[in-house]
């Protein structure tokens, strides 16, 4: 094959590596772009294509992420890694692995590492590579990526919940959740959340969002039965859609354009967590991007109408 078939093959596996590491679906791109420019201006041929390019993309991330640390310790708010609606790398057998280790969560959780564990994290634990391979990829010798890997295990199984709901008991839960969002009703969302659940938005200061996390199954309940209906009154939509491999939404103005994603969390049989990043900035890679301003406006200004 030529060097773009063989590119474009592999393509998908770059991207959902450089993902997991940076958390950010434009930061992966250009990651995957700079290596295929690399592969293109290289005068030989790997001996296994898929290792060097998956070395470089890995390299590249690396180097992207450390200066990214930096950017997101001054982020106005809680910083969330940019919603995924389609994870490229198919592996059917790995398929429910791979939902997982590129959920919200999972990705929160990879924020605890340094940017040398989070690499061989994602290369040995997520995509099985081979410890020569790692090694290759984050230019240090096997024993150290297998001490790194031991602390990198060790991080994050210390913040992993101890139960996790199957795909059918997220899915039913997220159905329930929407339906009772979209009629107002604050008994049924109360029903469906933890006691201790949270409220996080990540607007960065780019769009409206919360003051503060919103705590414990009331509070989130009336707040989100009593904010939903009146988006609704200006014609804002949910779309219900799996979003990095959880069961999620998205919200569209009355043009269709994105408004915010929308995630939630589900375990021991309740909603745990409800996260939305509503940052222009991080869904305009999802098609056209709503004005929320404008949105919040508009609301406001018929809830002056109607008092």
């Amino acid at each position: 094959m030529s060097k773009v078939e063989d590119f474009e093959e592999l393509r998908p596996l770059l991207f959902s590596i450089a993902y997991r590491i940076l958390g950010s679906v434009s930061e992966a791109e250009d990651a995957v772009q700079e290596t295929w420019l690399r592969f293109d201006g290289s005068a030989t041929r790997p001996t296994s294509t898929k290792a060097f390019l998956s070395a470089v993309v890995t390299r590249i991330s690396i180097d992207v992420l450390r200066s990214a640390r930096v950017r997101r310790e001054e982020y106005i708010g809680p910083w969330f890694p940019e919603p995924l609606l389609n994870d490229p790398y198919q592996d059917p057998a790995r398929s429910v692995e791979l939902a997982d280790s590129v959920s919200m969560a999972a990705l929160l959780l990879l924020e605890r590492l340094s940017p040398l564990e989070r690499a061989v994290f994602v290369l040995r634990e997520v995509f099985a590579f081979g410890f020569a391979d790692v090694a290759a990829a984050v230019g240090r010798s096997e024993a150290a990526c297998r001490q790194l890997l031991v602390r990198a295990r060790r991080h994050m199984e210390a913040g992993r919940p101890r139960f996790e709901a199957d795909r059918g008991e997220r899915q039913e839960l997220a159905t329930r959740f929407f339906d009772a969002l979209r009629n107002g009703d604050v008994g049924g969302l109360q029903n469906l959340l933890a006691a201790d659940v949270q409220l996080v938005g990540d607007g960065g200061g780019r769009a409206p969002q919360l003051a503060r996390t919103v705590l414990g199954a009331a509070n989130v309940a009336r707040l989100l039965g009593t904010v939903f209906p009146w988006l609704l009154r200006v014609d804002v939509t949910l779309e219900p859609r799996e979003v990095n491999g959880q069961p999620g939404a998205i919200l569209r103005d009355r043009d269709g354009r994105i408004l915010q994603a929308l995630l939630i969390e589900v375990l021991d049989g309740r909603i745990q967590a409800i996260r939305g990043v509503s940052n222009p900035d991080k869904l305009g890679h999802l098609g056209p991007v709503a004005d929320a301003w404008a949105v919040d406006r508009e609301v406001k200004q018929v809830r002056r109408r109607m008092r």
